[in-house]
């Protein structure tokens, strides 16, 4: 396999590219760096009123009532899954292809995950699997707007309003994403949506669950503070002005003034950093089509991706090569391919606690055939071609 990886990168003389170009990464410009700036040099670091400035940006942006921000995506995730009275004993639905955090959120909380197979033409949830998996146990479906392309909402809300279960829709990748022409983020009881750097927006690390529920809205509020409240509606007592109480076991999971901020300035460019992903996805689109060897991603019609990521599925049987080979080949290229996701269950810690390989057959499939090509808001339309290229070379030269 090594000499063929070493033939293909000197094939024509050089690799593709000379720089290594990597999937994803933040767009970062000077409007960003001085709102960061700006907050350093004033009296709030945290705890201060870029926090509240940021949320309101994302839940008008999404069309919520209501956004709660936090240190990251999973801990959005977590807070949710608290929210929503995850406990011991409980199961709650989660797609199998994504990554940990979407279950491990209700580890966190002591339930149980479920593990749904995926449509194995969009790489969502299989609608049509959900309601087979519910038991007297199920409390919520945590379905995965995989790549950005948003799940069919209409009917998993259906079954959830059946069963009486809760909706956490994860939605790290989608924001900017639509639904039946509606911007992901206010169809479901609650919506997680991760800051990453190669997420649509960053704020470094960060996340936000947004939700249209004020008896919601309020649960996470004092979650993300270690379960304490100065609100003096609530308080067991009032000992003064000072005076605030933990009325629960919560976390320190704030976000900062300082990514607020950031976050504030990214929200003003969202539109147009979607606006880019879709033109390289349209251009990725147009030269792969027509490839054999390759599946491009399927869309329904009812969704309006995003794109935080564009996978695309290898037909192995077709070439004189594994994926395996495929990927190290791109990467020789100096083109930075990934793969998006191993299935949760079938990481080690999820073995050695019960799950086992054959759970979901279609996600496992999809699994060993998909590789992640690079995309994100900054890519040059020199990059978009270099990659193109890439494939081609790779998949020509593996060609039967």
């Amino acid at each position: 396999m090594k000499e063929k990886i070493d033939k293909l990168a000197i094939n024509g003389g050089n690799p593709v590219r000379e720089t290594y170009l990597s999937y994803g990464k933040q767009s970062i410009d000077q409007d960003d760096i001085d709102a960061v700036v700006n907050v350093l040099k004033g009296d709030y670091l945290t705890t201060g009123p870029y926090v509240a400035e940021f949320e309101n940006k994302v839940a008008n942006y999404v069309g919520a009532k209501y956004a709660v921000a936090v240190s990251s995506g999973t801990a959005a995730l977590h807070m949710a899954c608290f929210a929503a009275g995850i406990s011991e004993g409980d199961e709650v639905i989660v797609s199998a292809l994504t990554f940990a955090a979407s279950s491990n959120a209700v580890l966190y909380c002591g339930g149980k995950p479920v593990f749904a197979d995926i449509d194995f033409k969009t790489y969502n949830i299989d609608v049509s699997k959900i309601e087979s998996l519910i038991t007297n146990k199920t409390k919520a479906i945590i379905p995965v707007d995989f790549s950005g392309q948003s799940v069919d909402m209409d009917k998993i809300k259906e079954i959830a309003e059946k069963h009486d279960l809760i909706i956490i829709e994860d939605a790290a990748h989608a924001l900017g994403s639509e639904y039946n022409g509606r911007k992901v983020g206010s169809q479901a009881d609650m919506v997680e949506f991760s800051f990453h750097p190669v997420k649509p927006i960053t704020t470094a690390e960060g996340g936000v669950v947004t939700t249209n529920s004020e008896e919601l809205y309020k649960k996470m509020l004092i979650f993300r503070t270690h379960g304490i409240t100065r609100d003096q509606e609530i308080l067991n007592e009032n000992h003064g002005p000072w005076y605030y109480e933990q009325q629960l076991l919560g976390y320190n999971y704030r976000l900062t003034d300082v990514q607020s901020a950031l976050g504030t300035s990214q929200m003003k460019k969202i539109d147009t950093f979607i606006a880019r992903r879709r033109e390289i996805v349209k251009k990725y689109n147009v030269a792969f089509k027509n490839a054999k060897e390759i599946v491009i991603p399927f869309e329904e019609d009812f969704s309006n991706s995003g794109w935080h990521i564009y996978v695309i599925r290898i037909k192995a049987e077709l070439l004189n090569a594994t994926r395996k080979e495929v990927f190290e080949s791109l990467q020789s290229e100096n083109i930075g391919v990934n793969v998006h996701y191993l299935p949760v269950y079938l990481h080690p810690y999820y073995k050695n606690i019960g799950y086992q390989k054959g759970l979901c057959p279609v996600a496992e499939k999809v699994y060993e055939d998909i590789i992640t090509l690079p995309l994100f808001p900054s890519m040059s339309n020199e990059d978009v071609v270099d990659v193109i290229m890439a494939v081609e070379k790779v998949i020509s030269y593996y060609r039967k």
